[in-house]
């Protein structure tokens, strides 16, 4: 299967790190000109230079702008008017039990997991539709079906993107612009290394801290194990070219079997 992203142009946000910039390297080996997002200035420029080593001739752009903040995402929109892929990846999570979580906190998770991608789903889809081609993608989570007590309100606030994908989708019908949802399910990033090590509380080593939180924390997950950032990527790189053209308004599962569906 050949994905060929040659004379696209794709954003990711949220990609100095982790999920993010697994993805927007797959984008950038599979041809598209992509841009690298982050709030720090160093870290962008960081970024773009490790896509570039891993895509060679690829070309990638760097901005550093909040785009969980109004102001951050139109700077960034005013500096890139148009893309041809839009790839709403910026999240945060963190445990924290559901009776301590507070209204400030309610409010910065969805700002930055939520309205985030509204923005900037609302300045790209658009041109999008007048151009007749686009990609609109929301990396989302195992978390936005199958709440996990520990951090409830990081799965609510998935769930949601889940509910504005798919509306954003009814917008787009017909146009040839597609929008979908990413559930990726656990997958092994450096915050996930933290998250596992405080969720068992053990000085072991990785490969068998790993399979301990599958084994007690995420028993249904088929896989058995955390799933790669450039598994996920893949899916992304795909649903982004030509070849998914009639996949529009779903949920489309990367989780390892984790969620109790045979639907995806």
């Amino acid at each position: 299967m050949n994905i060929d992203l040659n004379g696209r142009t794709a954003l990711v946000t949220g990609s100095t790190q982790g999920i993010g910039h697994a993805i927007v390297t797959r984008l950038a080996e599979a041809g598209a000109r992509v841009v690298v997002n982050g709030r720090g200035e160093e870290r962008v420029k960081d970024a773009v230079e490790r896509v570039r080593a891993a895509a060679p001739g690829a070309e990638v752009l760097g901005i550093a702008a909040d785009v969980a903040s109004e102001d951050g995402a139109a700077a960034l929109v005013a500096e890139l008017p148009q893309v041809d892929v839009l790839v709403n990846n910026l999240g945060i999570f963190e445990a924290r039990p559901v009776l301590e979580i507070d209204d400030a906190e309610w409010r910065r998770y969805f700002e930055v997991n939520v309205l985030a991608g509204v923005r900037l789903t609302r300045s790209y889809l658009p041109g999008m539709i007048e151009r007749g081609w686009g990609r609109v993608l929301s990396i989302s989570s195992d978390s936005s079906v199958v709440t996990p007590v520990e951090m409830v309100h990081y799965g609510v606030t998935k769930t949601a993107q889940l509910a504005v994908s798919r509306g954003f989708a009814k917008a787009a019908a017909g146009t040839g612009v597609t929008v979908n949802s990413v559930l990726a399910g656990p997958t092994h990033t450096g915050g996930v290394e933290d998250f596992v090590a405080g969720m068992v509380g053990e000085d072991l080593p990785w490969d068998e801290l790993q399979r301990r939180f599958m084994r007690e924390h995420r028993p249904q997950s088929l896989l058995q194990r955390l799933i790669e950032p450039s598994e996920i990527a893949n899916m992304v790189a795909y649903l982004s070219s030509d070849l998914a053209s009639a996949t529009t308004g779903g949920a489309v599962r990367v989780d390892g079997g984790y969620v109790d569906s045979i639907l995806p």
